[in-house]
């Protein structure tokens, strides 16, 4: 097949599929009182594991696409510096203790010294008294008396002082441990890998990002409703996503955040007739439970509408909006559990929708 025939295809294809979602976009039914809808881009959380010091990495684990584990391993830095470092401390407890021990020791010696000299001086306090020796040998007594408690002082530092150097240390150790701990980066939650920005051997900086994620049990869609709409909808109102890429199957969701501030409707998603209008976001968020069952599905980026149904609003969601069973979703599980489970109930009243 030559260039041009490949082109030409390629160029049907594309307008064809464009032409079936545009036609989608304008037939679509229209929504009856106490809904409203807009569009947006479905969303999820993006989280990057960065270094949290500088160095050079060591490995960086997982692949793009790749599905990674709460606290599983994604990379490492090179520790053999702070690993000699490390070494080094702990050298210098043990050279401490050793240090203690002998400051714990003089201070034993001197203390049995002192009580010595004292009862030398007392001894030599009553022979003075009855003339058997001089008052000058009593004097000398004295004086060993106070030598004697100086350096007991004295040695009494020196424990004082080796006792810190350990403190010193084990903090120090600590510290290094803690360092090494953290050059070891693990995925905070489960998560797609969506791109690898450094590669084994390159050294990053503190606080470079090395991996971004995706939580795939955080996902979501923004969308902008006129302020006639905002105000009738709730924290927690029942809610609808419809991809571009699957309209005959709405996905249910609550409605997370309704921000506080109007604002003017963005650029990407304005028309002609809202475009000097204030709108408010609307966050529309995806049940995280059921998420985990079809994570290998979950795209962030898919363009598609959201639709709230208001407070007041006592009706059902009309049939266009109306989840499908599992079984009859195009990724439903295969196995006993496609049979049985089912994403809403046969009568979807706003009591089961609640739910």
């Amino acid at each position: 097949m030559s260039r041009r025939k490949l082109v030409l295809i390629c160029l049907a294809v594309v307008v064809v599929g464009g032409g079936i979602a545009l036609w989608w976009y304008l037939h679509r039914p229209a929504l009856p009182p106490g809904f409203a809808g807009g569009n947006g881009r479905l969303e999820a959380q993006a989280i990057n594991v960065a270094a949290k010091y500088p160095g050079r990495l060591k490995t960086v684990i997982p692949h793009e696409g790749d599905t990674v584990d709460a606290g599983q391993v994604v990379a490492t830095i090179d520790i053999e510096p702070l690993e000699a470092q490390l070494r080094a401390s702990k050298a210098q407890i043990v050279e401490a203790q050793n240090n203690l021990r002998t400051a714990r020791a003089q201070v034993s010696s001197s203390q049995a010294q002192l009580n010595l000299a004292n009862k030398e001086y007392k001894r030599a306090e009553k022979l003075v008294a009855t003339g058997a020796i001089s008052a000058q040998e009593r004097d000398a007594d004295f004086s060993k008396v106070e030598v004697t408690q100086a350096n007991l002082v004295g040695y009494q530092a020196q424990v004082t002082r080796a006792q810190s150097a350990i403190d010193a240390q084990t903090a120090e150790s600590e510290r290094l441990q803690a360092v090494i701990s953290d050059n070891t980066l693990r995925a905070p939650v489960r998560a797609r890998v969506q791109s690898r920005m450094h590669e084994p051997g390159e050294v990053v900086a503190e606080g470079a990002p090395v991996l971004s994620l995706l939580d795939l049990s955080d996902v979501y869609m923004y969308v902008f409703l006129p302020t006639s709409a905002a105000g009738k909808v709730s924290m927690g109102s029942d809610a609808r996503i419809v991809l571009d890429a699957i309209p005959e199957y709405p996905i249910r969701a609550v409605v997370a955040y309704i921000s506080p501030n109007a604002q003017f409707t963005p650029k990407t998603v304005e028309t002609a007739e809202e475009r000097h209008n204030l709108t408010f976001k609307v966050k529309l968020q995806l049940n995280r439970e059921k998420l985990r069952q079809y994570e290998q599905y979950v795209k962030a980026g898919l363009p598609g509408m959201g639709y709230v149904r208001f407070f007041d609003n006592s009706g059902d969601w009309p049939p266009f909006l109306q989840p499908k069973p599992v079984s009859q979703l195009p990724w439903a599980p295969t196995g006993s559990a496609a049979s049985t489970a089912t994403d809403s109930k046969p009568t979807d009243s706003k009591s089961t929708d609640s739910k």
